[in-house]
């Protein structure tokens, strides 16, 4: 994958509270879309029911502040209108990257539709999160064998920087420490 767009999934004022391990899972998702934002790649952010589970978290959502949040109800995003023509408009990508909450619903059934719709899935494992880490190990499995690839903030944004020179080497670097 040289030219993905990202996807975070539902990390909201409702939800991000009871995480396991919401502040590493925080900080590493920062990194994530920080380093998204570096390489100038589509970001995607989506809001499950937000009337009733609240907005993006502000950490994220200062990070995020010119993107309009996809207001979706199915589990799966790719079920969801909204981001299906959002998404459509990435066609030129060669792939999808999920980030987000909560590994077990909303995130593996979108990389479960994402797969069975023929999309190249890469799911950041440190950079997703589930109340109970059993659901999030399930899911883990589940998605790996429906086909989606596990990867971690730094091997998606080390594979994209590709070499160790340039300024976007350095500012990365700095991103990651």
């Amino acid at each position: 994958m040289k030219n993905p767009y990202l996807v975070v999934i539902d990390v909201q004022e409702k939800l991000f509270p009871f995480m396991h391990e919401k502040e590493t899972f925080l900080k590493n998702l920062q990194i994530l879309i920080k380093g998204f934002q570096l390489f100038n790649l589509p970001i995607l952010l989506t809001e499950q029911v937000p009337d009733k589970l609240g907005p993006t978290i502000e950490p994220i959502k200062s990070l995020l502040s010119d993107i309009k949040p996809i207001i979706k109800s199915t589990f799966s995003c790719a079920g969801d209108p909204g981001y299906s023509w959002q998404a459509g408009s990435h066609s030129s990508c060669d792939g999808v990257v999920l980030a987000g909450i909560e590994t077990h619903v909303c995130v593996y059934q979108t990389e479960r539709d994402l797969i069975r719709r023929g999309e190249h899935v890469e799911v950041v494992t440190n950079a997703v999160s589930s109340r109970d880490p059993n659901n999030h190990r399930i899911a883990m499995d589940r998605i790996r064998n429906n086909g989606g690839f596990l990867t971690t903030v730094e091997m998606v944004l080390f594979n994209l920087q590709e070499s160790a020179d340039g300024d976007t080497f350095r500012e990365l670097i700095k991103l990651v420490k």
